[in-house]
């Protein structure tokens, strides 16, 4: 299947958006409470979300008998990614955290197979080990650097398996309303969880953001939330196994490199040689197979 311009277009801004937010989001944490961050992105975002709903009309009621699961979405798939990213973007460079968050697709591969019984193949074995060996040398660096912070690596790590789990789940729902409005849903639920965990643990950190530290709110509000969730959502159905692979491969490549040129991270071998297994990882875990491409 063929790309439209439309859906090319899209696929590039939502790889862009993606990718160049992570140095967006490391400069807005810089200096301010990160659980708060990523609450008034949220909070921007969400009214914006509702209306795109609205204007497309789709309807948001969801039957009170798919609540349970729902909630099992929610946790899996925003709970654990929106908390633990935001707080290792703060110790982590962010280009670190770009590359470990989108070890994800290798853990979904991973959890497919042992969990839900999904063949993979061998080349999907090796891009695993790849990904482990990437993982290996950025942790080795932070653990042997005296700045270092593995439990940042260790978040991301959690933050991604927890992600594919979601991503899994979400694949095999029985929730009866498009997917748009279990994403509202899922949104307005963590919105609420990042308001009370900033509550609880940084209060008496709050201060009023300044004009640069609201640029990147918005940037997350209006880009992340509001655009490229409900971009990607539309796309998905749509998008053939390759393009969304390039756009998965590409985000964290980015990340690193946007970090690199803006904030004037130091890049080191590790995290050349993190990029390069990484990319190889997602490369064999997701490009579908000649056979499956040809259908």
């Amino acid at each position: 299947m063929s790309l439209s311009r439309q859906q090319l277009v899209l696929l590039v801004l939502l790889t862009l958006v993606w990718g160049i937010n992570w140095p967006i989001m490391k400069f807005g944490v810089t200096g301010f409470p990160p659980l708060t961050f990523r609450a008034l992105c949220m909070w921007l975002g969400l009214p914006l979300l509702g209306g795109f709903l609205w204007l497309r009309r789709v309807p948001f009621t969801i039957g009170r008998e798919h609540w349970p699961e729902l909630a099992l979405l929610t946790v899996f798939n925003m709970f654990f990614w929106h908390t633990l990213a935001i707080l290792a973007v703060q110790s982590l460079s962010s280009g670190r955290a770009a590359i470990l968050g989108y070890t994800m697709p290798v853990f979904s591969a991973v959890i497919g197979a042992l969990w839900f019984g999904q063949r993979l193949v061998t080349r999907a074995w090796a891009g695993v080990a790849a990904a482990a060996l990437g993982v290996v040398l950025l942790l080795w660096h932070e653990i042997t650097t005296l700045s270092g912070r593995p439990l940042g690596v260790a978040m991301m790590l959690v933050a991604a398996a927890t992600w594919a789990v979601g991503t899994q789940l979400m694949r095999r729902t029985r929730i009866a309303a498009p997917t748009l409005a279990i994403s509202f849903w899922m949104t307005v639920a963590t919105t609420l969880w990042m308001s009370t965990l900033a509550l609880l643990f940084e209060r008496g950190q709050w201060l009023a953001p300044n004009p640069a530290q609201w640029a990147a709110i918005a940037y997350n509000a209006v880009g992340v939330f509001a655009f490229a969730q409900v971009a990607w959502l539309v796309l998905a159905r749509e998008l053939p196994p390759i393009a969304s692979t390039l756009s998965v491969m590409f985000i964290p490549v980015l990340g690193v490199f946007s970090g690199a040129w803006w904030l004037g991270e130091v890049l080191h071998w590790q995290d050349w040689t993190a990029v390069a297994l990484v990319m190889l990882s997602i490369a064999t875990v997701l490009w579908p197979a000649r056979s499956t491409a040809a259908t």
